[in-house]
């Protein structure tokens, strides 16, 4: 590996000056700069990011830990976190957790040995000890998508509660009073958002929420696929459904074309997140979409504000909007 020494050697400058310009931390000439630039262009020199991180303490790295990186949802937060870091010249360590505790806590302690500057946390439970981990660390964290109960934490999440009450109160407005939900892990909170939506919006028209009509599964395809197969055991069926996240969304359309259930005609389908275009050729699903991008870039760009200490406020949640977008899965009952 070529050091800063065969760096200067080669550029004709004196070690010191070949660090100055490769740190930018002093008064070099343009002359020189050039020098050492295509010095250590022509020996693939690459600086000691560790040696540097020693005398100013950081390493200019953050982490995302996410909790399921095949979810197109995750893969544009991620996009905008990425953006965001790195035009403050900060990289970003990617770590997904399959929504699991466990996976979390093994990832995190390794990304105190990294040395990590900073943590945006997917939380995989409603545990707040890995933030309290962090905390004792010294390294900061903020929490996107999910929230902790009694924590003192900066969030950046979308409306969950208010984009599924919204989902629901168009069914209603289509006729539909027959709703089941295809609900996310319990004790999560943007599941349990939704799933607070979803009830509000009966309770305001009047009608009980039944039991039989939630269905209790995980974010994924084969979730949505299993719930919606047990619910479509049920006799009489209910005229709509609300998927609580894109891959509940896509089990769930699944289980409906395999059982030959046509949609809108039979089952109105409303979902949460939208899909991109990329995958999807013709737009058919009715979504509470939420800014993913947005979200990643914010929750970052919170993050290194206090990184520079230029917080004014300690802790803030910020919540953004959602936007209803209809499509053909929903329509009036006749």
């Amino acid at each position: 590996m070529p050091t800063i020494r065969e760096v200067a050697t080669l550029a004709g400058v004196a070690p010191i000056t070949a660090s100055r310009v490769i740190n930018d931390s002093g008064y070099a000439s343009e002359d020189v700069r050039q020098r050492v630039k295509q010095a250590a262009e022509k020996l693939n020199y690459v600086p000691n990011v560790l040696a540097r991180s020693l005398k100013s303490k950081r390493t200019h790295t953050l982490a995302l830990v996410i909790t399921d990186i095949t979810n197109p949802f995750w893969t544009t937060v991620a996009r905008g976190v990425e953006d965001a870091a790195s035009e403050k010249d900060y990289n970003v360590i990617f770590c997904n957790t399959d929504e699991s505790a466990q996976k979390q806590k093994a990832y995190l302690q390794t990304l105190i040995q990294k040395q990590v500057d900073g943590v945006l946390l997917v939380p995989a439970s409603s545990d707040e000890n890995p933030i309290e981990f962090l905390r004792q660390q010294n390294v900061q964290v903020v929490l996107l998508d999910r929230s902790l109960a009694n924590t003192e934490v900066d969030v950046v999440r979308c409306d969950s509660k208010g984009g599924a009450y919204q989902l629901i109160k168009l069914l209603m407005k289509l006729g539909h009073r027959k709703i089941a939900i295809l609900r996310g892990p319990i004790g999560v909170s943007s599941a349990e958002d939704r799933m607070a939506g979803y009830q509000l919006a009966l309770q305001e028209t009047g009608l009980e929420t039944s039991d039989q009509l939630i269905f209790s599964g995980e974010f994924s395809v084969e979730s949505g696929y299993q719930m919606t197969k047990k619910l479509l055991l049920m006799s009489p069926r209910p005229t709509a459904m609300f998927a609580s996240n894109n891959f509940i969304a896509i089990g769930a359309l699944k289980a409906l074309r395999d059982a030959q259930v046509d949609v809108p005609g039979e089952m109105s389908v409303v979902g949460f997140d939208d899909l991109p275009l990329a995958l999807v050729v013709d737009p058919f699903l009715t979504v509470a979409d939420q800014p993913a991008y947005d979200m990643g870039r914010l929750a970052t760009q919170r993050l290194l504000e206090h990184l520079d200490g230029k917080t004014i406020q300690e802790f803030q949640e910020t919540i953004l909007p959602v936007s209803i977008i209809e499509r053909k899965s929903t329509k009036a009952i006749i």
